[in-house]
């Protein structure tokens, strides 16, 4: 599996990375994790308009879903060629209605021409050359991490997450552990809504995670900090996340 990083700020773009938004290919199959603020524009660096396949929405916060009401008007005002046929949209219950209200217009009726809205829970299912396991998290709103599997490899991405041990039961053994740290320790401690950089490498440790890759930490943060904040407690390799690189898994 190669893993791109197409945006990795937290809450809101910074100046030098859209919000979330992780792409994941896989013997010709492109799945993108998260669509948030700025990604659109980045993710075509990276691949083409209409060439993904499906579309996961971790939680439908604006840092990780309000894109998609861009990209609705990229397929479905397609020049040329006509509304693109409906894309697999995995996110929580009212993802439909939320994007159409977040769009506001009278179009925006036409939202599921273009995207087949599946509702998740927690599940495992295949979707093309992938296996795809999700879980439930603690966070403000509906909220789900997955993990990710191709011939023998694995990827785990937490979404947005408090601490709890169903997300390190899905990370159980992973390749590459993509864990929030939006937190950073001794400064912010808000139950149940982000991670920080101690309790994503504790995660990782208890979790036998091969590689970790913090992301979503805000622009007001500094991502050393909650880097070496993991790296006390977690002794694999350990980096930031970084826009426009990909990852082999």
């Amino acid at each position: 599996m190669k893993l791109t990083v197409v945006g990795c700020s937290g809450s809101f773009p910074s100046a030098e990375s859209a919000c979330s938004s992780y792409l994941v290919e896989a013997d010709g199959l492109q799945l993108l994790l998260d669509m948030g603020n700025g990604a659109l524009g980045e993710l075509q660096r990276h691949t083409g308009l209409y060439d993904l396949d499906a579309v996961f929405l971790s939680h439908l916060h604006a840092d990780h879903c309000i894109d998609m009401c861009a990209y609705f008007v990229a397929r479905y005002y397609r020049h040329g060629d006509g509304p693109c046929d409906a894309l697999p949209v995995y996110g929580p219950e009212g993802t439909q209605q939320r994007l159409i209200t977040a769009y506001g217009d009278s179009s925006a009726e036409h939202m599921p021409e273009v995207f087949d809205f599946r509702t998740l829970k927690e599940d495992a299912f295949d979707l093309g050359p992938f296996r795809i396991r999700t879980v439930r998290v603690p966070h403000p709103v509906e909220a789900y991490a997955i993990r990710v599997e191709h011939d023998g490899r694995s990827l785990t991405y937490s979404g947005d997450t408090g601490p709890c041990p169903e997300l390190d039961s899905l990370a159980a053994g992973t390749d590459l552990y993509l864990c929030e740290a939006a937190f950073t320790h001794g400064k912010e401690n808000i139950p149940d809504l982000h991670l920080n950089g101690r309790e994503a490498g504790e995660s990782a440790r208890r979790a036998g995670a091969g590689r970790l890759l913090l992301t979503h930490i805000p622009p007001w943060t500094d991502p050393r900090t909650n880097l070496a904040d993991a790296r006390e407690v977690y002794d694999g390799p350990a980096a930031l996340a970084e826009p426009g690189v990909t990852y082999t898994v």
